[in-house]
């Protein structure tokens, strides 16, 4: 049975100690290891005000990360299109997808990504979008972008680009069924948040098959799950470098900020025995337990494509995961 393709999540980590550039560094690195390896995508995350993410603003980082590739897709995974005008994220993504014909991907989401203060500072208001409003939004976005599905869009007045010859991959992302079902209607790919280890992925994989109908862009669902995957010359060691990860996960569900520590140092904490007590669902080990375990997410999901993202503070230990896990996913 041949396996799904193989993507990146970064959320362009800043560990403690070090800078947003030694972050966006890191991630560049990551970016142009995995086009080398043989993975699909490339996607960078948006967060704000948040000290442990140097991924705040997805355009411009997908810009750099384009330009210092050569194959590989790369997009947002994802622009939260609440904070934004559909017409602006339409004209980045449309001049990302000129300077990079067929490499740029487009992931909305439609959450904040941020706490209330920062959310008004985006937003310049204090009025949150209207849940009903974000269909509307997504498919102005789609319209400007090339992919019409009404007559009295915003494209019918304005135009997000001249002459465009080719149109970025339009996704949506999620971890609840909302984004799953308007997936569906619409007929564009789906990516879950599994990473986020909040359960729900095989609920919200059904309801975006259920609610599927065929596009101008798919014939088919494509579905993409996201999965931590840590992997170590030793099952050992890669349980070890999963501590940072366990200590932070903690501390977003008990209202804490630990920062982003090397391994070594969030096993010391003395919080780690309760962060180690709340479990995970990352896929972790030697090469071959992660493909092991990535095989058996696919086919749980039904997945059609798989995207992982490697939460270690250390930038080589980080690239030494990605190479064993392509070494052993792609043979």
């Amino acid at each position: 049975m041949s396996r799904p393709p193989l993507s990146v999540l970064d959320l362009s980590l800043v560990p403690d100690g070090s800078t947003s550039s030694d972050a966006l560094q890191a991630t560049t690195a990551l970016a142009q290891r995995a086009d080398a390896l043989g993975f699909t995508r490339f996607w960078v995350a948006e967060h704000h005000n948040m000290a442990a993410v140097a991924s705040a603003s997805p355009p411009v980082l997908i810009a750099h990360l384009a330009a210092s590739t050569e194959r590989i897709s790369v997009g947002s995974g994802g622009v939260m299109l609440p904070n934004h005008a559909p017409f602006v994220i339409a004209e980045q993504f449309a001049m990302l997808e000129a300077l990079h014909p067929g490499r740029i991907d487009l992931g909305i989401g439609r959450a904040p990504g941020t706490d209330r203060n920062t959310m008004i500072a985006l937003r310049r208001n204090m009025n949150p979008i209207d849940v009903d409003e974000f269909p509307q939004h997504v498919i102005d976005v789609m319209g400007l972008l090339g992919d019409v599905r009404t007559e009295d869009g915003m494209n019918a007045h304005v135009n997000a680009t001249p002459r465009a010859t080719s149109s970025p991959t339009v996704a949506l992302l999620g971890s609840s069924g909302y984004s799953a079902q308007l997936a569906g209607m619409l007929g564009v790919p789906f990516g879950f948040a599994h990473h986020f280890g909040m359960g729900g992925t095989s609920e919200a994989a059904d309801i975006y098959r259920q609610h599927f109908a065929p596009s101008p862009v798919l014939d088919e669902p494509y579905l993409i799950v996201t999965a931590v995957a840590v992997a170590a010359e030793t099952a050992v060691e890669a349980d070890h470098l999963l501590a940072s990860h366990r200590l932070f996960k903690h501390g977003l569900r008990t209202g804490r900020l630990y920062g982003v520590l090397e391994a070594d140092d969030a096993s010391k904490h003395p919080d780690y025995a309760a962060a180690l007590a709340g479990g995970t669902n990352a896929v972790f080990g030697t090469g071959d337990d992660v493909a092991d375990g990535l095989d058996k997410l696919a086919v749980e999901m039904g997945a059609t494509e798989l995207m992982v993202t490697i939460p270690i503070a250390n930038v080589e230990q980080r690239l030494a995961s990605l190479e064993l896990t392509a070494e052993a996913w792609f043979g």
